[in-house]
């Protein structure tokens, strides 16, 4: 009897079109996730839905107007789709390649109901984020159990969580790394997601909080699942991939909304080497495999404007992982190992 086995990839999300409504749709419910924002129940109701989105739909929608394409729509779906379609080439008919979003469309509700009556004796669950948070892989991972813990039968299930220090992956990043000429900018940034800091310090159990145990510098068993310890190995092994010395590079994190996310903050970070007379800069963000609105419009449209502001020229965006052929076949390996 052949057992019938599916990988399932899962992104984050993106609104059905750049419409206030259905931007306004998409942060209702992105921005209502507990582990999004980690306070009590009611006063998230209250910030999110009274506050917050109200005053961030109809900005938020300007900016995805400006990345979106009229024929394929959502750069972050169409990489997402095209990902699902070159694994599902490169795995053969024997192995069905899924794809689902945490928000918005296609819902996991949606495409798991399809999958639970497909009968499948496996599901390897692949979250399109490399580097662990609880935000984001805990979120997707916590909707897929719930999901299928309300099944009668409950298939064989494996979940990856992260692949950070995974060779092909870092591989795939120093790939699109050398496309650029690096001995040509002054400066490389490598720029990640940003988190509350109390979303880090919560993944410790012995009473410590993340600074206190120096994910800057040491990567132990303690700090494995740490964001923060995560990125910085992160960089740490593309840097030494690529041969960046010391003192040309600084890791940083984007997208913050107040003052006690993790730092140092992407944008200060822009605004110093300006200033400091930098006139061109790299910048990676390994911790988005596909190019969406904090790659193509964040760094490439807001950050490069703050450079120019203070006297910079050119900031050069290195292409996220997307359906490169090196990423699929690294997310076949990972997958099917």
């Amino acid at each position: 009897m052949k057992h019938k086995t599916a990988i399932l990839l899962l992104n984050l999300g993106t609104p059905d079109s750049p419409k206030k409504s259905d931007v306004r749709k998409y942060l209702t419910q992105f921005l209502n996730d507990a582990r999004v924002i980690d306070i009590p129940w009611l006063l998230r109701k209250i910030l999110v839905n009274g506050i917050i989105v109200p005053f961030r739909s109809g900005n938020s929608s300007k900016l995805y107007k400006a990345i979106w394409d009229e024929k394929t729509g959502s750069p972050l779906l169409r990489h997402t789709l095209d990902l699902q379609k070159k694994l599902q080439a490169s795995v053969g008919e024997d192995i069905k390649v899924e794809m689902a979003m945490r928000y918005q469309s296609p819902s996991m509700e949606s495409v798991l109901e399809r999958m639970k009556k497909e009968g499948y004796h496996k599901i390897i669950v692949f979250p399109l984020f490399p580097q662990y948070a609880s935000s984001s892989t805990g979120s997707a991972l916590q909707e897929f159990m719930r999901i299928v813990s309300k099944w009668w039968v409950i298939p064989e299930l494996k979940i990856i969580s992260q692949y950070f220090d995974n060779t092909d992956y870092l591989n795939c990043i120093v790939n699109r790394g050398k496309e650029h000429d690096i001995t040509k900018y002054d400066h490389v940034i490598f720029s990640y997601h940003g988190l509350p800091e109390r979303q880090v310090d919560k993944v410790y159990e012995d009473g410590y909080l993340c600074k206190d145990h120096h994910c800057e510098e040491e990567f132990t068993e303690t700090n494995y699942y740490c964001y923060k310890a995560a990125c910085y190995q992160t960089t740490k092994a593309v840097v030494e991939k690529l041969n960046i010395p010391e003192g040309k590079y600084t890791l940083s994190f984007q997208s913050r909304l107040d003052n006690k996310w993790l730092t140092p903050f992407s944008d200060k970070v822009v605004e110093e080497l300006a200033n400091k007379g930098a006139k061109n800069l790299l910048v990676f963000s390994p911790a988005f495999t596909a190019d969406c609105l904090e790659t193509i419009y964040e760094i490439g449209t807001e950050y490069q404007e703050i450079f120019e502001k203070h006297g910079g020229h050119k900031i050069q965006l290195v292409e996220s992982l997307n359906s490169g052929d090196d990423w699929i076949e690294t997310v076949k390996k990972i997958a099917l190992d």
